[in-house]
Order: C-alpha cells, then sequence, then structure tokens
C-alpha cells in the first residue's frame, strides 16, 4: 500500500482549489449532469501524467486497481494513465491481458469522457484488434453511456490500422442514440475513418445521413470542403 499511499499524497500536492471548483462543471458533475457526483481535487493532466509516469513500473495492479476505484476523478484518471503506460511497455502477453482483466473489471469506475477515451482504444482497442469483437457490440447495446463510448472509441486503434467495418457497424447501432456524447464520438470515429479513406466515410454518410443527429454529423464532415459540408447539412447530397 506505499505507492498507492505515495500517488495520492503526491496527486493530493498538486490540488488547486480554484481547479478543484471549475472542473465540476467542465465535466457535468453538477446534479442531472452526465458526472454527477465526481470530485476533483483540481490537478491538471501534466501533473498527472507525470506521477503515472514516476509509478507505473513499481505499483501493483492491487494498488492501481485502489486508484481506479478512487473517489476523486484525478485519482481514476492517473490509475487509467498507469495501466496504458503498463500496458504499452509490456512485453508479456500474460501481463497485458491481466490488465484488459482489471479493465474490465473496473469499467464502471471509467464513467467520464476523458477517462473512456484517455483507455479505451489504448487498451481495449488494441487487445481486441486480433481478436473476436463481440465484447465492443454487447458494450454498444448495454444500457450505459459510458460502456457504448468504450464500444466505439476503443476502434479508434481499428482505424489507425486500417480496419474500418467494426467502427461502420457500431455507427449504425449508435446512429440514434439520444446523449450527444455517443454523438460526437460517433462523428469523430467516422471522422477519423475518412482522413484515411474519404471513399468510405463519405458512402457511409451518404447512405445513413439524413438519419443521423445534427452534432454526430458535424463532427463527421468537419474536414470536408465548405460546399459538400453545406450540401450535407442542407440535406442535398
Amino acid at each position: 500500500m506505499i505507492v498507492f499511499k505515495n500517488i495520492k499524497d503526491d496527486l493530493n500536492g498538486f490540488a488547486d482549489e480554484k481547479k478543484s471548483g471549475f472542473l465540476p462543471k467542465f465535466f457535468k458533475a453538477f446534479p442531472g449532469g452526465y458526472g454527477e457526483g465526481d470530485l476533483f481535487l483540481g490537478v491538471t493532466v501534466p501533473h498527472q501524467r507525470t506521477i503515472a509516469r514516476k509509478y507505473y513500473k513499481v505499483i501493483s495492479h492491487g494498488e492501481t486497481e485502489l486508484l481506479l476505484r478512487g473517489v476523486f476523478h484525478e485519482y481514476r484518471l492517473t490509475a487509467i494513465f498507469i495501466l496504458v503506460m503498463k500496458y504499452e511497455k509490456s512485453s508479456s502477453e500474460k501481463e497485458k491481458d491481466a490488465i484488459i482483466s482489471l479493465y474490465l473489471d473496473n469499467l464502471d469506475f471509467i464513467n467520464n469522457w476523458d477517462l473512456v477515451d484517455s483507455s479505451a482504444y489504448k487498451l481495449l482497442g488494441a487487445w481486441l484488434y486480433k481478436r473476436d469483437k463481440d465484447l465492443l457490440y454487447e458494450l454498444a447495446l448495454s444500457d450505459n453511456l459510458w460502456k457504448q463510448r468504450i464500444s466505439i472509441i476503443s476502434t479508434l486503434y481499428f482505424i489507425r490500422n486500417g480496419c474500418y467495418q467494426d467502427t461502420l457497424n457500431l455507427a449504425l447501432l449508435l446512429l440514434n442514440h439520444e446523449h450527444d456524447l455517443i454523438h460526437k464520438a460517433v462523428g469523430w470515429m467516422l471522422r477519423e475513418i475518412g482522413n484515411r479513406d474519404p471513399e468510405i466515410e463519405t458512402d457511409f454518410l451518404k447512405k445513413n445521413y439524413r438519419k443521423m443527429p445534427r452534432t454526430m454529423l458535424r463532427y463527421a464532415i468537419e474536414k470536408f470542403d465548405q460546399d459538400l459540408r453545406q450540401d450535407f447539412m442542407k440535406g442535398t447530397v
């Protein structure tokens, strides 16, 4: 428990009262917000990354899990950074499997967009790349906003390796989702496909853009030339 205590002490040492007052608004931690009830120390992300680099080689999985279940948002994000560093630096498939098992066992604590976006593709996406993808569809069909976001963001790893079909499949599953955090995530992943293969993204959009939420569409077409963006927004493609 020594490393766990040292990390908490380091994070607490960087706590900033002014930032801790601002962050609940930024992450919608107010009543009725998507991050309702979350608590913040006010530690910047660069400081959290520095602490993660300092300790990732020596912290145990058990202590990392305690950190990931911590009451403060910064505890959980620092734990995410640690897990990603452990995973990316490991050459052992057994070790990587253990990291993913810990991650999946604690999805309930991956409960805001920064926690998802800092981990999903780097951990779950990387691990599933050459494995069966059924888990992503299970997450997409769950009733949990963060698990649904994990499902689509995980595919960024596939996209960066030239594999797009699971992203397109999941985009269809999430096309009519009610939350703008999913609209933004799906639109972002479609845009990432378009950055690599504009024809695939454009073909998908032509078939589906009239059914898409406006935010999703705007994110997806952000890199298109102005005239084509306007045609999509006006429904004249």
